[in-house]
């Protein structure tokens, strides 16, 4: 009924290892993390970017609301307007942009 004097004694202390030894799961975990998800985000992001501030007019585009348009004026606050129909010009917000189906190629200058 009596617990020996070995099963009584509390367990000794981890070395050095052992603490970090409970923590490598952890940072494995935060490491294969950010290379699986956070990175590809970010490099999408970027790319998404990069895409949106080299629309300009004449570019055929979609926007995240699926409406297939071409852009007509590049305005300075971050918004585009844009053609939807003959005569239907509309203003949509740049980031709103998902894809650019046919980019144009920049107008010659004169001189």
């Amino acid at each position: 009924m009596f617990a020996t004097p070995a099963y009584a004694q509390a367990a000794g202390a981890a070395g050095p290892m052992g603490q970090l030894g409970q923590f490598l799961p952890l940072i494995l975990i935060f490491v294969i993390m950010y290379f699986l998800l956070i990175r590809p985000q970010q490099k999408k992001v970027k790319q998404h970017k990069a895409m949106v501030e080299a629309v300009r007019r004449g570019d055929q585009v979609i926007t995240q609301g699926g409406i297939i348009a071409k852009v007509t004026h590049v305005r300075d606050d971050g918004e585009l307007e844009v053609e939807i129909a003959t005569g239907v010009k509309v203003r949509v917000v740049k980031s709103t942009i998902v894809q650019v189906l046919s980019k144009t190629e920049p107008a010659v200058e004169s001189k």
